[in-house]
């Protein structure tokens, strides 16, 4: 005599919650702020796409890291551009500026003459000695200025 056992067969699946596109991108939301304001993420079936501005490209590559890392994301897309800061303000000195310094420096020996500058042009006035204006003119243009006014009177 045989006695037959009735066999159950009970199968037991494990349900895995994949989650939603919304709860992706609040778990990507917390991630990114962390990371730099100017970044955000939109999300369509698993597929994150960064946009935003990064001062760097670290925070670039972190961002996008990050995203690779939250369980669900199937595929990252990066477009987040990398804005550099402004560069420092640029002073100016205008070439005025720079021609009186040289002009200082170079009529220093000629105490009555006198110099001004307007838009790289020269103007000499006052008094030299007929022996001393050759020496002068030639170093007032070895400056270089647009043009040289002679304006002097010459001395004996």
């Amino acid at each position: 005599m045989r006695v037959l056992f009735p066999v159950m067969l009970v199968l037991l699946f494990a349900c895995k919650h994949k989650p939603t596109d919304d709860e992706l991108r609040q778990e990507l939301s917390g991630k990114l702020s962390a990371i730099s304001t100017g970044v955000s993420a939109n999300v369509s079936d698993g597929i994150v796409t960064l946009s935003g501005d990064c001062p760097d490209e670290n925070c670039k590559i972190a961002s996008e890291s990050a995203a690779k890392e939250v369980k669900g994301v199937k595929q990252v897309v990066n477009n987040i551009a990398v804005t550099p800061p402004a560069p420092p303000p640029v002073v100016t000195i205008s070439g005025d500026d720079s021609l009186k310094n040289a002009l200082t420096a170079v009529t220093n020996d000629f105490k009555t003459v006198t110099t001004a500058v307007n838009d790289g042009v020269v103007t000499l006035t006052g008094e030299i000695k007929r022996s001393d204006l050759t020496k002068l003119m030639q170093r007032v243009s070895a400056l270089k200025p647009k043009r040289i006014e002679n304006k002097l009177q010459i001395k004996k």
